[in-house]
């Protein structure tokens, strides 16, 4: 699947001053880098991270169920929206594990290209929202090399219990810090399972904070953009 799919380039925002760190931030269904550029000015307008380049990835158009199998921007075909756990529990999981594992190939990928770079992976944010947020949960704790952080904004754990049989030996991205940020009104990525996605990851020893918004739905708000700099500055820190 990964080799057919056509790729655009990311959309490169370079650093303001020395490159030292690059977060890659991930869009959700439907969407396209483009749509970050307003957010990563958001977080750059403070000057916490002018060593910081952005890459802002395009999903590629594939057909997505959800939208009656139309083609769009997207990471990973999606078959259902807005499914509660008990839901979920009561049928047998119906992921594309093809697209995602694709996805995170093509993730992994884009770290790699900041290394051969010459920016080391420890210097490196992978983060995104919705399905992108969802991905870069899943391609930064099965990465093969270590990151600074990873961001889930309105997201998901893929793959479920079927997960760990992706993590690499040594599990090396285990004590790296996850953001998640998700809003309790959420109706198409419901706050359980983000909640669900947090503690299920604990309890594998993930270093995984969850935020939460009250009364957001599938959206992201200047508070939660504020954590995010923060959490970027914090993981990413000036070396000039």
């Amino acid at each position: 699947m990964a080799s057919s799919l056509r790729r655009t380039a990311p959309l490169i925002l370079p650093a303001a001053g020395r490159h030292t760190a690059t977060v890659i931030f991930v869009h959700g269904l439907g969407d396209t880098g483009h749509g970050w550029v307003s957010t990563v000015d958001h977080w750059r307008s403070r000057n916490h991270l002018n060593e910081v380049k952005f890459v802002l990835p395009h999903a590629p158009h594939i057909p997505i169920s959800v939208n009656g199998g139309m083609q769009m921007p997207g990471w990973f075909d999606l078959k259902t929206l807005g499914t509660t756990l008990e839901q979920a529990r009561m049928q047998a999981p119906d992921e594309d594990a093809p697209g995602i594992l694709a996805s995170r190939a093509y993730i992994h990928s884009l770290v790699q290209d900041e290394v051969s770079n010459g920016i080391p992976s420890e210097r490196v944010v992978l983060g995104g929202f919705s399905q992108g947020g969802a991905i870069s949960i899943f391609a930064g704790l099965t990465a093969p090399f270590k990151l600074a952080g990873i961001i889930g904004l309105s997201s998901w754990l893929l793959l479920g219990p079927g997960f760990r049989d992706h993590v690499p030996s040594g599990d090396i991205n285990k004590p790296t810090p996850v953001l998640m940020g998700q809003g309790d009104e959420d109706p198409l990525v419901r706050y359980e399972w983000a909640n669900e996605t947090q503690k299920t990851l604990s309890a594998w020893g993930y270093d995984v904070t969850l935020k939460t918004y009250r009364g957001m739905g599938h959206s992201t708000c200047l508070e939660e953009f504020d954590e995010v700099e923060a959490f970027l500055a914090s993981r990413l820190p000036a070396q000039g």
